[in-house]
């Protein structure tokens, strides 16, 4: 009986603790259609935060690859002056990116809304 109640402890910490994410990537990152990012991603700093093997079966033309895995060490190549235009397959990886950048001073954050999977623009391959 007491593993349940455990168990359950350790569920609710788990909910409350994805809710608290989600919320604060709303508050951090705004999601823009594909024809808002493609507005305004030529003025900005466009990121790829998938991995290199996924950057390299696709991605957005002008876009550079910092994968999520990397972003910590490579922090200093984002600058806090200009807009940051964030993408990745499907949004999830680019929100924690957005939380790490927003925690590094970096506030002005775009994301991609459905990533790369609903992009239907120009894409380069290598």
């Amino acid at each position: 009986m007491e593993s349940l109640f455990i168990l359950i402890g350790v569920l609710v910490v788990i909910i409350l603790f994805s809710i608290f994410t989600y919320f604060r990537q709303k508050r951090i990152l705004k999601p823009l259609s594909e024809e808002e990012f493609r507005a305004g991603y030529r003025k900005a700093q466009l990121i790829d935060i998938r991995e290199q093997r996924e950057f390299d079966g696709g991605h957005i033309l002008g876009a550079r690859n910092i994968p999520l895995s990397q972003l910590k060490i490579r922090i200093g190549e984002i600058r806090s002056d200009k807009p940051v235009y964030l993408y990745c397959q499907n949004g999830m990886r680019s929100g924690r990116a957005a939380q790490l950048l927003y925690k590094k001073g970096i506030r002005d954050l775009y994301q991609l809304k459905g990533g790369f999977k609903h992009w239907t623009g120009k894409i380069k391959r290598k």
